[in-house]
């Protein structure tokens, strides 16, 4: 007889597409209120090409540097650094999937890719993923607390009908504290994971909470990077050359659109962006990523068509690098898409 949990877990991830659709529907109608069509194509057209070939370049690099930090955040295995070339392939497939895989199940495939390929444990691998998206976090803040904090910055800009800065702060806030926990634990992990063993063996089933143990060791496993200061001091440089490299993506992008925004823009933008996909939506973040981008370029006086215009050029342009460099990672690894589709389902 089958679980009574089995339904309800397939049907949550069910709706999950659907609700992700609707609000990147909802968000797409939203902005087509506030746009001229053929403004927009205009605009695209009269983007200077050389520069939108340098944007995708620098955006495109983000994938290796990405592999280079991810290789850090990772347990060496007999005192070697793991192999980049595996990381590399479970890098550029995990981030295809996300374009091309409702629910964000890259960061699943991500992780399963790698598992497969090193001699690491799907659970030490997810979190490293985790342990990374607390890195970006607080970098993209600090670095949206410098556009706030620069003289060209709009006075009283809301988002939502909240002041911008209390935004930033509060989740400054809450990346600082989840670090602070994640480093409490590391250093100290046996009572955390004693409390945890007791607290799953009272209110869960044996076997699940025998799984669900493993998995608080493999997590812990994967945030050792933090009890080892050379490291920790190695992925927070890798992170700001990851954030600063995509900001100046971003602004180069608007000089090839003629956007007269300033330079530290980029780093609001990338923040607002950044967050913004964390919404439901569909694949590659459809209507989300263009929506955040018009918010952020009217704070600045960017007329609404010229704005969007840049947002999907953006997109598309950078999307496409990376979902076939996915693609031809699947092929070497002879993999196929639904196999990876079906990793968070497997988990």
């Amino acid at each position: 007889m089958s679980s009574p949990s089995k339904p309800n877990k397939k049907q949550r991830w069910r709706w999950a597409p659907l609700v992700g659709l609707a609000v990147s529907l909802a968000l797409l109608a939203w902005i087509l209120h506030r746009i001229n069509l053929r403004e927009v194509w205009t605009h695209a057209q009269n983007a200077n090409g050389l520069l939108l070939l340098l944007t995708v370049t620098i955006a495109t690099l983000t994938f290796p540097v990405r592999t280079i930090r991810w290789r850090l955040i990772l347990p060496d295995v007999d005192g070697r650094r793991l192999p980049w070339i595996p990381l590399w392939h479970a890098t550029t497939i995990g981030f295809m999937a996300n374009n091309l895989l409702p629910a964000r199940a890259g960061e699943f495939a991500r992780a399963y890719v790698a598992s497969r390929q090193i001699p690491v444990r799907f659970s030490t691998v997810l979190a490293s993923v985790g342990v990374e998206r607390v890195f970006d976090g607080l970098v993209m803040l600090g670095l949206m607390a410098v556009a706030i904090a620069a003289p060209s910055f709009p006075a009283h800009a809301l988002v939502g009908g909240r002041s911008l800065s209390t935004i930033v702060t509060s989740a400054a806030v809450l990346f600082g504290l989840v670090l602070l926990l994640a480093l409490v634990v590391v250093h100290r992990p046996a009572p955390w994971l004693r409390l945890f063993e007791r607290i799953a063996g009272r209110l869960l089933p044996a076997h699940l909470a025998e799984r669900l143990i493993r998995g608080a060791e493999g997590t812990v496993a994967g945030l050792v990077v933090l009890k080892r200061p050379g490291r920790f001091a190695g992925v927070v440089l890798w992170s700001l050359v990851l954030w600063i490299k995509n900001a100046a993506a971003f602004a180069i992008c608007f000089r090839a659109f003629g956007i007269d925004v300033p330079v530290e823009a980029a780093f609001l933008l990338q923040g607002i962006i950044g967050f913004g996909v964390a919404v439901p939506s569909t694949p590659g973040y459809i209507g989300v990523f263009e929506a955040a981008t018009l918010v952020t370029l009217q704070l600045y006086g960017v007329d609404s068509s010229l704005a969007v215009s840049y947002a999907l050029t953006y997109h598309v342009t950078t999307f496409i690098p990376i979902t076939v460099l996915g693609f031809w990672s699947l092929s070497r690894l002879h993999l196929r898409l639904r196999e990876v589709s079906a990793a968070r389902a497997a988990v």
